[in-house]
């Protein structure tokens, strides 16, 4: 740590609210804890639970830096104790809980991943959150298949990038839904054999004419309210419906008689409470199982838009317009 500077530039949130209470600050560099690495950030995503913390509605797990981001691409520059398969120079892309609108931040070393060859260390930066989130719901949890179909909702976020791009390469048919007949046609672009736009058409009659009747094996859901009922009512028989958020409330009134007559499975998850072992094997997985499906040009991230780490706040302001389609990035210019 000797050779690095003692204070960075970070993001700072002024309390909860619009994205106006976001400000560059200066403040210490973290210190890598037993088992960690610390990274100088080259790029850090924007992703939606960042929004949701700007506004009070998402905490950071106990322990957690309350500096915004959960993913971030650079360099390793110094090792925390018993650290010993990453080396200073190492180009990473990172998990972490926090702390990633900064110059620097510290992420456990299990959830360090190489950037992918192809991929340069700025876009590495959008990859961490929705390739962890995607294959371990998606395929670890919902067990996606050679041969099967899925749907998934919100198809030009982060998420439906990723997870198009994914099951396709794995052998599935793929589904998506998207806000405009524009966005529609990026998802099929992706490799989607059908882009439904959610604004003039219905996605349960849709998936109903395009398989037959039979519905889709898997689902992955980050909407919740209306679209539950309608999710379990386009599923085929034993299929999976995975739920990752609620843009539309969790609470929700729908018949449960299709998981009783069709055998369903309804399941979710979150990522950022579960231990770095946990999130460690995922990242494994992803090393083993997906990083050379990227090497081989058959999946990459998405990248929308890059703003400098200081536009923060305008960097969330397109988030929460929804017009993008792919990552949002924070760049520092290291």
């Amino acid at each position: 740590m000797a050779d690095l500077p003692s204070e960075m530039t970070f993001i700072r949130a002024d309390g909860d609210g619009g994205p106006e209470v976001l400000k560059a600050a200066r403040g210490p560099l973290p210190q890598p804890a037993e088992g960690e690495v610390l990274i100088e950030v080259v790029a850090a995503g924007v992703n939606r639970p960042d929004v949701m913390q700007r506004k009070g509605m998402y905490p950071p797990p106990p322990g957690a830096p309350e500096t915004l981001g959960m993913e971030a691409s650079g360099r390793v520059v110094a090792l925390g104790a018993g650290v010993s398969t990453l080396k200073v120079g190492d180009e990473v892309c990172a998990l972490f809980s926090g702390g990633g609108y900064a110059e620097y931040v510290c992420a456990p070393a299990v959830t360090c991943l190489p950037a992918p060859d192809g991929v340069s260390l700025v876009d590495a930066g959008g990859l961490p959150e929705t390739f962890f989130t995607v294959w371990t719901n998606v395929f670890e949890r919902a067990g996606l298949a050679e041969g099967q179909s899925f749907l998934v909702h919100g198809g030009t976020s982060g998420i439906g990038t990723t997870a198009i791009q994914l099951a396709v390469a794995r052998g599935a048919t793929v589904y998506a839904t998207a806000g405009g007949a524009e966005k529609a046609a990026f998802c099929e672009k992706l490799g989607a054999k059908r882009g439904i736009d959610y604004r003039s058409e219905d996605f349960r009659a849709v998936l109903k004419e395009e398989t037959g009747g039979k519905g889709v094996n898997v689902i992955l859901d980050m909407v919740g309210g209306e679209y539950t009922d309608k999710n379990l009512k386009s599923l085929a028989v034993e299929g999976v419906l995975v739920q990752i958020a609620f843009m539309q409330g969790p609470k929700v009134q729908i018949d449960l008689t299709p998981i009783m007559l069709k055998r369903l499975n309804l399941t979710g998850s979150t990522l950022r409470s579960r231990t770095n072992l946990q999130k460690g094997m995922i990242a494994a997985a992803l090393k083993k199982e997906v990083w050379p499906i990227i090497a081989a040009g058959k999946a990459k991230p998405i990248i929308h838009k890059t703003f400098p780490l200081e536009q923060a706040a305008e960097a969330h302001r397109l988030m929460e317009e929804s017009s993008h389609m792919g990552k949002i990035l924070l760049t520092t210019g290291k």
